[in-house]
């Protein structure tokens, strides 16, 4: 699964890397985003590609607004299938550009937290589903996100028995295509990738408070500052 990532470069770079149109405005610096937040996404809309702000838990018109926060992680193996995807993974997909994520690895009774990301500082771009709803009273758009899961690689094998989806750079654009794409295709997308660069270290357990938030949530346990990081925006 993936419940927690941290999103440290603004918005203005993201759509630089990810040759977009900075529509979220966002200044970055956040280390412990968590569903019902909002964060930035990049979406494409016929030949415009934009970096959004989306809240992450995906509301369709129809649902109950009540369960978004449990729709944050969507299985890939169902996607084609469920109610609750499928109309968004046909035509409505989108890339979370994150500098890394948090998994927990459990040892014996405990749970630790680790950090998750690319060795080389790159952002990892999950793979994402989108939808938008309007409120009736108003008129304004709601518009929410959720992040596809798999089985994991040979990497997160040792640390949870499930994984974000990380699509590769040259396979952005038939992604985020919102035309009708091959079904075979997709899927391809969405399996598990050996070859995914990976780096994992522990850190410290103030990551598991959603109130916390600050670069000493990455840094590796061992160095970890012991002051308290600074409250969430």
């Amino acid at each position: 699964m993936c419940g927690r990532f941290a999103q440290q470069r603004p918005s203005s770079e993201l759509a630089e890397i990810f040759g977009a149109e900075d529509l979220a405005g966002d200044a970055g610096q956040r280390f412990n985003v968590a569903p019902t937040d909002e964060a930035s996404v990049v979406v494409q809309r016929d030949d415009r590609r934009a970096v959004v702000a989306y809240r992450w838990g995906l509301q369709p018109a129809w649902m109950d607004p009540a369960r978004a926060s449990k729709a944050f992680n969507a299985r890939s193996e169902s996607l084609a299938t469920s109610g609750l995807f499928r109309d968004a993974y046909r035509k409505r997909r989108c890339l979370v550009p994150v500098d890394g994520f948090y998994e927990w690895r459990r040892e014996g009774s405990r749970k630790i937290p680790l950090w998750i990301h690319d060795p080389d500082g790159d952002p990892l771009a999950l793979a994402g589903l989108w939808t938008g709803r309007q409120d009736e009273a108003t008129g304004d758009w709601l518009r929410t996100f959720t992040i596809i899961t798999s089985a994991p690689n040979a990497f997160m094998a040792g640390i949870h028995d499930r994984m974000p989806v990380v699509i590769r750079r040259d396979a952005w654009t038939a992604w985020l295509d919102p035309s009708p794409r091959d079904p075979g295709e997709l899927r391809a997308l969405l399996e598990p990738d050996d070859d995914l660069p990976l780096a994992a270290h522990a850190v410290s357990t103030l990551v598991n408070n959603v109130r916390n938030d600050g670069p000493s949530l990455i840094v590796p346990a061992e160095e970890a500052r012991a002051e308290k990081p600074p409250p969430r925006r």
